[in-house]
């Protein structure tokens, strides 16, 4: 399977207050971690929301502030785009994935229970997303995996999600400890 990695980089960051992608954490920043982790399991990666020059990158869809639906949407572009059989999502904050995401998450469509922006999504799903987001008040990521049958998944390691500064702080001291 050619896998297209895709990390949800088009966040407000309003919890945290300021920009997460930018933010450093162990000598890199939060999406550097972000690609770095996706890079390992797929065959390209791009940023999807934000513009960055060290990445390839691409829109949000339909618009930008969707959350991470304009993301996913964004991201099934570049799967149908460039003849890719999936798209292998996680958000800028996600630092740590499993090493075996695909294994766990596949055949698709799945999600990581605990953190919806981890999944895989098969090519074919931008029409019923587009549609989704066009039809649905409550655009949530997990009201669509919900929507098209995905799979709750449970990562067998924790998965980081750095909402607040405190909760970055707190992994500092959890690296530091690991050490």
């Amino acid at each position: 399977m050619k896998l297209l990695g895709a990390v949800l980089a088009g966040g407000r960051s309003s919890r945290f207050g300021s920009d997460k992608a930018e933010v450093m954490f162990d000598g890199m920043r939060l999406l550097d971690h972000a690609v770095a982790a996706l890079g390992k399991q797929c065959d390209a990666v791009m940023v999807i929301g934000r513009e960055d020059a060290r990445y390839e990158c691409a829109p949000d869809l339909p618009v930008s502030d969707l959350g991470p639906l304009g993301g996913l949407a964004g991201a099934l572009a570049e799967v149908e785009r460039k003849g890719f059989d999936a798209a292998l999502t996680c958000s800028v904050d996600n630092l740590v994935l499993p090493d075996d995401l695909t294994t766990l998450l596949g055949p698709g469509p799945a999600v990581i229970a605990e953190q919806p922006t981890v999944g895989l999504w098969p090519a074919g799903l931008l029409k019923p997303l587009l549609a989704f987001i066009d039809t649905n008040s409550k655009r949530s990521l997990r009201g669509f995996a919900a929507h098209v049958g995905a799979r709750m998944a449970v990562s067998p390691v924790p998965i980081p999600n750095i909402n607040r500064p405190a909760d970055l702080a707190d992994l500092a001291d959890l690296a530091d400890l690991q050490k």
